[in-house]
């Protein structure tokens, strides 16, 4: 993705304004310049302070004395980014990305958008704040939530037995011609039957199935060995065919980090019918009463992360958001770990939401989301392609039902692939993208990050998406459909040609009870480091390395401020962090400050 310079009324960290200056461009409306937008570090304002402060708490992530993040890495040592993305391989690593920086900007797009439409509605918005900080923090929703609720449930001592930590990245496996492979398979019936195609051991397969089908949680997937020698088996051509076969999908892992499709982030479609009244702002006489889409409704029929994400951010501005699930609930509910009867992971994205259990494969199901929809003014859903089509839910069906509706869609591929794509999941998108090879260094395989990374940004895109359509209606009074994806996700993160080449300082700095990131400075200047730890400036990172492991975290910190140097300690503790009194109250509150 190029990125332009970043208009006068955007700033903030580079990267963060450029994103935004790119998603507001496409938005195509000539006030987004009037809307002063700034992107910090740290934030909200009023609680900024406080991560400059030093911390009552105990944790190895309060050691900080101040907690200076004023760059990317360090924002994901600080906010568990690094923590998470580094599970799957027994360590603390940094993304070779931007990402929360990136999610900054697409944040700050939203506030932007949001506030246009307040503005179209009779409401007061000047302007709009947001940091990469509440960003990371907002991408790691879901997993903070599990971490502060009641442990997982312990693996069963032959499960244990049986597995050993995946390649590098996770699930990834490599065929025998050589070719780095991710698989997907979404039911215990194609994960069976994939594994019967190539012969591997039964016990192996069944001892597999549950690890795998929770990475997108967990961000870890422990696989037994027998599974990566039975792809180590079997060429690429017959690992396709088994797949074809099983109901599962395969995709090799692209090496070259730029992606080789770069679809616009989302696209519009104007649908025919009549103009629609502009809806009223309640109280818009009254500044700073309501958040911007105070009085507008959304129903959401979605699964899994990227589409209920969406359905969040609408929910933080103000919308009203009603969920249609299945009779008996979403089955997501029940994944542990549980937090008041629900699961966490899916009450962080789903708490607030109206909630009304509908059979939508009946017609007097299909009769039902009708007439949710005559009062609504956005449809979201993220069904497999053609589904909506299937069951007469399409967006022409539904904007018949309502004039000026707001149809989303929010899918893996799009039409990227054809009209047969692959499962649309954030790994296989990953894998595709070239994303998976730009969020690791040039020593590493490339591989997804079991952090879900595009699930997280196909839905904050998803939810602009459904912004620029309102923002449309507004100025037109019609409705649109608003298509985005994974992919056309995936290809907002901005990348280098190359893949980032690290030195041993370009990763944490293990300590004896953790890890440090060093700031630009330290890894630049390892002299620095080594006055710090009094050993001869000469010596090479490596035995810099060696001898900050003999020392706690709370010794380096003085050391390396005294030799000019920051340091920020790495979180490894979600649930202390969600405690942390520096970021829980970031956490309580919705990622914009409008002005």
């Amino acid at each position: 993705m190029t990125l332009a310079a970043p208009p006068a009324a955007l700033t903030g960290p580079p990267v963060a304004t450029r994103v935004a200056a790119h998603l507001l461009h496409l938005l195509g409306d000539p006030d987004t310049h009037t809307v002063a937008c700034r992107v910090d570090w740290t934030g909200p304002p009023d609680l900024a302070p406080a991560l400059a402060a030093p911390s009552a708490s105990a944790h190895a992530a309060d050691l900080a004395l101040p907690l200076a993040l004023t760059e990317e890495r360090a924002v994901q040592a600080a906010c568990g980014i690094m923590h998470v993305h580094g599970l799957a391989t027994g360590r603390p690593a940094p993304l070779a990305v931007d990402f929360a920086t990136t999610v900054a900007g697409v944040l700050a797009a939203q506030g932007v958008s949001a506030a246009l439409i307040a503005r179209a509605r009779g409401g007061r918005a000047g302007g709009v704040r947001t940091s990469v900080t509440q960003a990371a923090l907002l991408a790691l929703t879901q997993y903070l939530a599990a971490a502060s609720a009641a442990a997982e449930e312990p693996v069963a001592a032959s499960d244990a037995s049986a597995a050993v930590e995946a390649p590098r990245g996770g699930a990834g496996f490599v065929s025998a011609d050589g070719v780095r492979v991710e698989l997907e398979a979404l039911d215990a019936e194609s994960w069976i039957g994939f594994w019967r195609e190539l012969g591997a051991p039964a016990d192996a397969v069944r001892h597999g199935w549950r690890p795998f089908q929770a990475r997108f949680g967990t961000a870890v997937c422990p696989l037994p060995a027998a599974l990566a020698d039975a792809v180590r088996a079997v060429p690429l051509a017959r690992l396709r065919a088994a797949a074809d076969r099983s109901g599962a999908s395969l995709l090799p892992v692209r090496e070259d980090p730029l992606p080789s499709q770069a679809p616009p982030p989302w696209t519009l479609i104007p649908l025919p019918g009549p103009a629609a009244p502009t809806p009223a702002r309640p109280g818009a006489d009254v500044p700073g009463t309501h958040l911007p889409l105070v009085g507008l409704r959304v129903v959401e029929s979605t699964r899994r992360v990227q589409g209920p994400l969406a359905g969040h951010v609408l929910r933080l501005l103000g919308a009203e958001v009603v969920r249609v699930e299945p009779p008996g609930g979403d089955p997501m509910r029940g994944i542990p770990p549980l937090a008041q009867g629900c699961s966490a992971r899916f009450g962080a994205l789903n708490a607030g939401k109206d909630v009304v259990e509908i059979d939508i494969t009946t017609p007097s199901g299909r009769r039902a989301v009708c007439e949710l929809v005559r009062d609504a003014d956005v449809f979201l859903h993220n069904w497999a392609p053609g589904k909506a089509a299937r069951l007469g839910l399409d967006a022409d069906e539904l904007g018949r039902v309502r004039p000026g509706l707001v149809y989303a869609w929010a899918s893996g591929w799009g039409d990227a692939l054809g009209p047969r794509p692959p499962v649309g999941t954030d790994y296989l998108v990953q894998a595709h993208s070239g994303l998976a090879a730009a969020v690791r260094p040039e020593d590493e395989p490339p591989a997804p990050s079991l952090m879900t990374l595009t699930d997280v940004l196909g839905g904050l895109v998803s939810a602009q998406a459904v912004l620029a359509a309102l923002l449309a209606r507004l100025r037109t009074g019609h409705g649109r459909r608003a298509d985005s994806s994974l992919l056309s996700a995936a290809a907002v993160v901005p990348r280098e040609p190359r893949r980032a080449r690290w030195g041993v300082l370009d990763r944490p700095l293990d300590t004896l009870d953790g890890h440090l990131w060093l700031d630009r400075e330290g890894r630049a200047r390892p002299e620095r480091i080594a006055r710090a730890l009094g050993v001869h400036c000469t010596a090479d990172p490596a035995a810099l390395a060696a001898s900050a492991r003999r020392r706690p975290t709370a010794e380096m910190l003085p050391l390396l401020a005294a030799a000019g140097t920051r340091a920020t300690p790495v979180c490894t503790d979600l649930a202390g962090l969600a405690r942390d009194p520096r970021f829980a109250p970031v956490l309580a509150r919705a990622p914009w400050e409008f002005v």
